[in-house]
């Protein structure tokens, strides 16, 4: 085992490559993740202090009026031990873990992937990137649904920091819906926010208000035409079914538009 090798093997060139192979691509937050990281040995025998998985996703944050995207990981996982790999080894790792609860729903643009990587000291971590696709979990189906049963048509989503998130990570995910005709004349956009809590999801329901006349006028330039709200629904109510969180949903909206 030659030192120009070994020199080389810390600089990334002949060193160890590991590809992450998933048993599917498609999961729910709180969902288990599994999968296998396959390792190929290099040029040189190579210690490797662990295989650690990260669960990765960005936002969007707002500084002296420009918006940038942060990448941030949101869990790391470590699924392995200190090995050592041999020089044209070949092994597999398998792995287990949740995904966590605060992933964000791969809606629109937004980007959820897993980044493995061998923790090996004084040189360039090898390291493997796979995107996955995050679906709503069904509780959060049975929101999601609810607003359409009241008429809302989504919008858009969108992932932003918030210095006082509630959610345990610096950022929201608002999923923006249109206006439902029941309401026209009086709410001009409604955004969801969700969350696991112990026994249910916790949704902060932000309506904006429809701005009428110069009163209308200066709540908008104040940002007081946004009205926020916790609807906090147990499992048992989930359970029910959209119809009555739809109920629920219209109790809010029509106490915060007034």
């Amino acid at each position: 085992m030659s030192f120009f090798n070994k020199m080389l093997a810390r600089v990334g060139v002949g060193a160890a490559k590991i590809d992450t192979v998933l048993e599917q691509g498609e999961y729910v937050p709180t969902g288990e993740v599994h999968g296998k990281v396959y390792i190929e040995g290099g040029n040189v025998d190579q210690e490797v202090g662990s295989i650690y998985i990260e669960v990765m996703t960005r936002y969007t944050r707002e500084q002296d009026d420009k918006k940038h995207e942060v990448n941030y990981a949101i869990a790391r996982h470590r699924v392995s031990d200190k090995m050592l790999i041999k020089s044209g080894q070949k092994t597999e790792v398998p792995f287990a873990f949740l995904l966590p609860a605060q992933t964000p729903l791969t809606i629109g643009n937004q980007k959820v992937w897993l980044h493995t990587g061998l923790d090996i000291e004084m040189s360039v971590d090898p390291t493997d990137q796979d995107y996955i696709s995050v679906k709503p979990h069904p509780y959060m189906d049975t929101v999601l649904e609810a607003a359409e049963v009241l008429g809302f048509r989504f919008k858009a989503s969108t992932v932003e920091y918030a210095s006082r998130a509630p959610f345990g990570v610096p950022y929201v995910q608002e999923i923006e819906f249109y206006p439902a005709p029941q309401f026209s004349g009086r709410v001009s956009e409604l955004e969801l926010m969700m969350a696991f809590s112990g026994n249910g999801l916790q949704v902060l329901v932000e309506v904006d208000r429809r701005g009428r006349g110069l009163g209308g006028f200066f709540a908008s330039a104040f940002d007081m035409d946004e009205r926020r709200s916790w609807l906090d629904l147990s499992s048992d109510e989930l359970r029910r079914g959209p119809r009555y969180v739809a109920d629920r949903l219209a109790e809010i909206i029509h106490h915060s538009s007034r």
